[in-house]
C-alpha cells in the first residue's frame, strides 16, 4: 500500500496484543470434545502452532530467517521454498514500511511449491527497523538508496543460490523499487511483476479522493462527506500533509479501495500479530518504522511520476485489482498500454482491490504459475513437474 495507509495499518497491528497467560507446562491437554472449559493459548503457543503447520520438511527445501549486511546496516529476510531447484521470487513490500512478512503465512505457503519466496523487511521497516538505530538507517533513506539496497539483495540471492535470474515482484511502493531495478538490471530478472502498480502519485491521490467522496455521498455518510469536502481542492498544488492524506486514505479504505469488500484492514493486522516470524518487540517496531519512514520519503513520493517510464528490456506482468483505489487501477491499465517490453501481460482481478494476493489468493497463485513460472521453466530453473497418468 502507499503513503499513510501503511502507518494506519502499523498502528492497528501494535494495538492487537492482549494474550492470555501461558498454561503451566504440566497442564493436561484438553480435547475439542471435552466438556471441560478449554484453556486459553498464549501467543507463543499460537505462533508455534502456525509455524509448525507451515514447516518446510522436504529435504531439498529452504527455510531461513536471516540478517544480512546490506547498505551498511542489518536487514532481515525470510527465504522459504520446498525445493531449491525452483526459481527465486523476491517480494518487495509496499508502504513504504508496510511489511508483508508478518501476515505472509496466510497466503504464501502454496507459492512455496513453485518458488523460493523471499520476504524482505526494507530499510526503516519492521524487523530491520528494530535491528538498527535511526541514525544508522537515515543515510540510505532515499528512493535511490533503497533501490541500491534491493540491488544488493538481488546480487546476494543470485550468488548464494546460484541463479542466473530471479523473479521480481513489487507491491504498491515496492513497484517503485521494482520498476527502477528492472530498468537498471533487466538481465537479472525473468520478469518484473507489478501488483498495485504505482504510476502517478498526485493523480492517484486525486482519483482515490474522488472515489471516496462519490461513495460517501451515495452512502449518505455525512461524516465522511464533511471530512472529505474540507480537503477540497484535493490534492491541490501545495504541499501535502500527513493528516490530509490520512483522511483521504481512511475513507478510501472504508469503501473497499484497499481490501475489496472490507471496511478496514484489521484482518491483516490481527494475522500479523500472530506471526511466527516476529517477536512482540518487532511487532511494536512496525508503527515506529512507518512514521520514521514517512518523515524521509513522503515528499519525494508525492512528486513521483512514472507516466513516461515505459521502456523495459525484461518481460513485464501486471496484476491489477479491478477495485483498487489505493493505487488506481485506471492508471495502471493506461500505463500498461504504453509499456514496451520483450513481452507484457496484464491480469485484471474482478474481485480484488489493492491486496490482490489476499483478496483472491487462489487466482493470484494460478497466474503466478501460468503467466510467470514458464519463463524459468524454459531456462531449466524449476523443479520437475509431477508425474501424471491417464487418458
Amino acid at each position: 500500500m502507499t503513503l499513510l495507509c501503511m502507518a494506519t495499518v502499523a498502528v492497528a497491528t501494535m494495538a492487537r496484543a492482549a494474550w492470555a497467560t501461558p498454561a503451566p507446562a504440566d497442564a493436561p491437554a484438553v480435547s475439542a470434545s471435552s466438556s471441560a472449559t478449554p484453556r486459553m493459548f498464549s501467543r507463543d503457543e499460537i505462533t508455534g502452532i502456525i509455524d509448525n503447520t507451515r514447516r518446510i520438511v522436504s529435504p531439498n527445501g529452504v527455510d531461513e530467517r536471516i540478517k544480512l549486511r546490506i547498505g551498511g546496516i542489518d536487514q532481515w529476510v525470510s527465504i522459504r521454498g520446498r525445493d531449491r531447484r525452483n526459481p527465486i521470487l523476491l517480494f518487495l513490500h509496499g508502504g513504504p514500511a508496510s511489511v508483508v512478512m508478518p501476515a505472509s503465512y496466510t497466503f504464501q505457503s502454496p507459492w512455496e511449491d513453485y518458488f523460493t519466496v523471499v520476504q524482505w523487511d526494507q530499510r526503516g521497516a519492521g524487523k530491520t527497523y528494530a535491528a538498527n538505530t535511526e541514525a544508522q538507517m537515515s543515510p540510505g533513506m532515499t528512493v535511490d538508496g533503497m533501490t541500491d539496497d534491493a540491488a544488493q539483495l538481488v546480487q546476494y540471492l543470485r550468488k548464494h543460490y546460484d541463479k542466473q535470474k530471479i523473479f521480481l515482484l513489487g507491491h504498491s511502493w515496492g513497484t517503485v523499487l521494482g520498476t527502477r531495478l528492472a530498468q537498471q538490471h533487466p538481465d537479472w530478472f525473468y520478469a518484473y511483476i507489478g501488483v498495485g502498480q504505482v504510476v502517478n502519485v498526485r493523480r492517484n491521490e486525486e482519483i482515490g479522493f474522488a472515489f471516496a467522496l462519490r461513495k460517501a455521498k451515495a452512502d449518505h455518510n455525512q461524516a465522511a462527506v464533511r471530512e472529505l469536502e474540507a480537503l477540497m481542492p484535493y490534492p491541490g498544488t501545495g504541499p501535502m500533509t500527513i493528516p490530509r492524506i490520512g483522511t483521504r486514505s481512511k475513507w478510501e479504505a472504508y469503501y473497499g479501495g484497499l481490501a475489496y469488500g472490507r471496511r478496514d484492514f484489521s484482518y491483516d493486522a490481527d494475522a500479523g500479530a500472530l506471526s511466527p516470524d516476529y517477536s512482540q518487540a518487532e511487532l511494536a517496531a512496525i508503527g515506529k518504522g512507518s512514521l520514521y519512514t514517512l518523515h524521509h520519503l513522503l515528499q519525494p513520493l508525492l512528486s513521483l511520476n512514472l507516466d513516461n517510464v515505459t521502456a523495459f528490456r525484461c518481460p513485464v506482468i501486471l496484476f491489477v485489482g479491478q477495485h483498487d483505489y489505493t493505487t488506481s487501477h485506471e492508471l495502471a491499465e493506461q500505463w500498461f498500454d504504453r509499456i514496451q517490453a520483450p513481452s507484457k501481460h496484464l491480469v485484471l482481478f474482478a474481485e480484488s482491490a489493492h491486496m490482490v494476493m489476499q483478496d483472491q489468493p487462489g487466482r493470484f497463485l494460478m497466474h503466478l504459475v501460468t503467466d510467470a513460472l514458464p519463463f524459468a521453466q524454459k531456462a531449466g530453473d524449476a523443479a520437475p513437474a509431477e508425474i501424471t497418468r491417464g487418458d
